[in-house]
């Protein structure tokens, strides 16, 4: 924004001697321009999709397959638990379902024995009644033992660990021969992120800022890893959970930030800017200069102003004339407001004046004024 001054002379007489007053008007040219408003904020960078990958059987790790960093792919075997115990169990089980089995057609055929004494008159409706209850019970721990089965087989599943997810392995919280114990809550053996090239920044915005945060709305961050590079997102969340801590609240804001060369790395601190308000090429003027107003005090006899009835108004300087323009006005970000009509562009507007009653500036001191001055020699005795 170009800006200049106009110099007009007012003469006045101070003191009973004529002294020239001067008032320096600023000006600033209407052009083309762009406006913008951010916030800041701190962040952390971290994967888009990421997944703990437990174990919900008790035992020792008998094989690691995969290591921090390791590409892995869904269904892919990446550690394996010891099963002997697990194999012992599902045994055990298989076992209770043949002795299950083998009671219930046992039952079974003694159930029919009697249902045909019964059907002829031969045995008592108790002794049937008996025979029936011994047939659906044994039927119940057919079923039982059926599940105890399937529950020994799923456990022994479960002792081979495969990814859930195509990613990397950013974690690993085991070696091979340590136990892990699934007793109360499940243990944690890998975290595996999806895809590192799409990344994001969590970044906690302070309740004074997050009215103006918007989806969409584009970012820039850095990262201490890069001090010279600016890394480009948009806001692709604004989280409504708020956060108290030390008495300050803010909001959690979710940024996506493109990864494609894999500089970004999950935990950097990122430092982010959010352009709340961004109008690119648009006529602005400086917001001063709506707040402008001639003062007649300071004007010559021979000069005028020309005032008009608006809301919002620029003045400029035709002649010896102030002229007042209705303008229109658009989004502004405090220093720089978008003019929508009323004035052209190249126009020079006032912005702020300046009154110089024409007396000499002081020089600065350079001595020292505690330091002795010199003795006069012409006041010393001939």
């Amino acid at each position: 924004m170009k800006t200049g001054l106009i110099a007009l002379a007012v003469v006045t007489v101070l003191s009973s001697c004529e002294k020239k007053q001067t008032t320096e008007f600023s000006t600033a040219k209407v052009e083309m321009g762009n406006i913008q408003t951010s916030i800041t904020a701190t962040g952390t960078i971290e994967p888009v999709t990421s997944v703990t990958v437990g174990t919900q059987v008790s035992g020792i790790v008998n094989k690691l397959y995969v290591d921090y960093n390791s590409v892995v792919k869904k269904g892919q075997v990446i550690a394996e638990l010891d099963k002997t115990n697990l194999i012992s169990e599902l045994n055990t089980a298989k076992a209770n379902l043949n002795s299950a089995q083998s009671t219930r057609n046992y039952e079974k055929a003694n159930y029919n024995r009697y249902k045909t004494l019964y059907d002829k008159g031969l045995v008592s409706t108790d002794e049937y009644e008996s025979a029936r209850l011994q047939y659906l019970k044994a039927e119940d721990q057919v079923t039982t033992a059926s599940q105890s089965v399937q529950k020994a087989q799923t456990n022994l599943g479960y002792a081979t660990i495969t990814s859930p997810i195509d990613g990397v392995v950013l974690s690993k919280a085991v070696e091979e021969g340590q136990t892990v114990a699934a007793s109360f809550n499940t243990p944690e053996l890998f975290t595996i992120a999806q895809d590192l090239t799409n990344m994001r920044v969590i970044a906690d915005i302070d309740e004074a800022d997050i009215g103006g945060v918007k989806e969409g709305q584009r970012v820039s961050f850095t990262v201490d890893a890069f001090p010279d590079e600016q890394f480009e997102g948009q806001v692709t969340q604004v989280r409504q959970q708020a956060t108290t801590e030390s008495n300050v609240v803010t909001y959690e804001v979710v940024i996506s930030a493109p990864n494609k060369d894999l500089k970004l790395k999950p935990g950097l601190t990122a430092n982010v800017t959010i352009f709340t308000l961004e109008k690119n090429g648009v006529l602005v003027v400086p917001t001063k200069a709506l707040r402008f107003m001639p003062n007649e005090a300071l004007i010559s006899e021979n000069q005028k102003i020309e005032d008009v009835e608006a809301a919002q108004k620029v003045w400029t300087m035709e002649g010896n004339v102030f002229k007042a323009h209705k303008v229109e006005t658009g989004v502004t970000n405090g220093l720089m407001t978008e003019i929508v009509s009323g004035i052209g562009e190249g126009a020079e507007v006032l912005t702020d004046f300046r009154i110089n009653n024409g007396e000499p500036e002081e020089e600065p001191q350079t001595s020292n004024p505690f330091m002795p001055k010199p003795k006069n020699n012409n006041n010393k005795k001939k």
